[in-house]
């Protein structure tokens, strides 16, 4: 398996970030529920005990049954149960009834990672004896798996808020540490950033991990464009709304104003307006209020927007005299003098279709699933958001969903023609 990757670590290093990994994601599902961990409040989304069970079945199938020697499979059903969209391992659960697996248990489930574990680090136990020749695929394989598991712990984040949000109650996933944000004065003024154009080399540059998707690296052609120097906060796309946007056709793609019509959008996927009945025993209905992993609080006017489907981002754009940049634009802008917000607040969505890199070509075997066969139908997201995990994005990193999904925490920056 060839992937992108530094030259081989240690097996005791390698060792090390597998457990901090895999006891991440423990750490993110301890707040929540045996009830909670296992609904499905929508399609594209899974339920948590599912994710805990997918990540571990991704190092079973993928590296321990080939490469282990005499290993044996927690539970041969798990290999049906879990597989989530690889055509080559055969059938699979369907994905809109993850929420109906009820069995195995949560604690079966605990079980099932545990017997995983123990069995990758003796595989990494003694590399020049347990793997020999097979040490090199197995790292790949283990570093893959990291960066997997890393990917579905912001969907463990994302996914569990969206079935809370579904609770009329609207009980937070972790309670706040601090006080309620005040609302803030009048944001800073957007400023806007000259870029000259030019040729500019994009994609991963080679050192250190990277997906498939992030290469090769190659010349794209700019031309003379501005962007913004920071995100679209919620004062910002207030305006907006209070402007009617959502009301207007003419801002908004074809697609887009469909999906207005048929969803009843009105606002940010979380926001609640002072006269939503779902507001009426949290003790306040003063403007606007966000649903976030902290419960209900007041809207922040300087918190950048969240929750945005590309089809609101492109509306908002447009209303404000602009467009999204390119995902070009944006990596060539990742490290500019006066640029901020680039990384761990949203995810930003830019005008770019997820397609091929020229030249691209998928990893071998398996993880030729991973990420090409899913270029086609969706737009680009750049930057990474406070639910991705730290040191888990880059500037290269292509996050990709189709333009109606809203369930992530997605905004968006503008930029325009010069």
């Amino acid at each position: 398996m060839n992937l992108i990757r530094p030259a081989l670590p240690a097996a005791d290093d390698l060792r090390a970030r597998f457990r901090a990994v895999r006891a991440e994601s423990l750490a993110l599902a301890a707040p929540l529920s045996v009830e909670d961990q296992c609904i499905q409040s929508m399609p594209d989304a899974s339920p948590t005990k599912w994710h805990l069970a997918h990540t571990t079945w991704f190092f079973e199938t993928v590296l321990l049954q080939p490469h282990a020697k005499d290993y044996n499979a927690f539970d041969p059903r798990f290999h049906y149960l879990f597989n989530s969209y690889y055509e080559a391992l055969g059938p699979r659960h369907p994905r809109p009834q993850r929420g109906l697996l009820t069995r195995p248990s949560l604690d079966e489930v605990h079980a099932y990672r545990k017997h995983v574990d123990e069995a990758v680090e003796a595989l990494l136990g003694a590399p020049g004896t347990s793997a020999g020749a097979d040490w090199p695929a197995i790292e790949a394989i283990v570093t893959l798996g990291l960066h997997h598991e890393q990917q579905h712990q912001e969907l463990i984040v994302t996914d569990i808020l969206h079935a809370l949000s579904c609770n009329p109650l609207l009980p937070a996933y972790r309670p706040a540490t601090g006080s309620a944000p005040r609302l803030a004065a009048v944001p800073p003024a957007m400023q806007w950033l000259s870029r000259p154009g030019g040729m500019v080399e994009v994609g991963h540059d080679g050192q250190g991990f990277a997906f498939d998707n992030e290469t090769p690296r190659h010349a794209a052609l700019l031309r003379p464009h501005a962007i913004a120097d920071r995100l679209v906060n919620c004062a910002d796309y207030a305006q907006f709304i209070e402007d009617g946007g959502y009301q207007r056709p003419e801002l908004w793609l074809s697609d887009g104003w469909a999906a207005v019509q048929a969803q009843g959008w009105r606002c940010p996927a979380y926001w609640l307006a002072p006269d939503d009945p779902r507001l009426l025993h949290q003790g306040t209905t003063t403007g606007w209020q966000v649903f976030g992993l902290h419960g209900v609080r007041p809207m922040e006017a300087h918190a950048p927007v969240s929750h945005l489907s590309f089809y609101e981002a492109a509306a908002y754009a447009e209303w404000a005299g602009a467009r999204l940049p390119t995902e070009f634009e944006w990596e060539a802008a990742h490290d500019a003098p006066g640029i901020s917000q680039m990384s761990g607040h949203v995810w930003q969505w830019t005008r770019s279709s997820y397609d091929p890199y020229p030249g691209f070509r998928p990893l071998p075997g398996i993880a030729a699933e991973y990420n090409g066969k899913f270029m086609v139908g969706q737009l680009v997201l750049r930057g990474g958001s406070v639910a991705t995990p730290a040191g888990h994005a880059r500037p290269s990193y292509r996050n990709f969903f189709p333009p109606a999904a809203r369930w992530q925490f997605s905004g968006l920056r503008l930029a325009k023609d010069l």
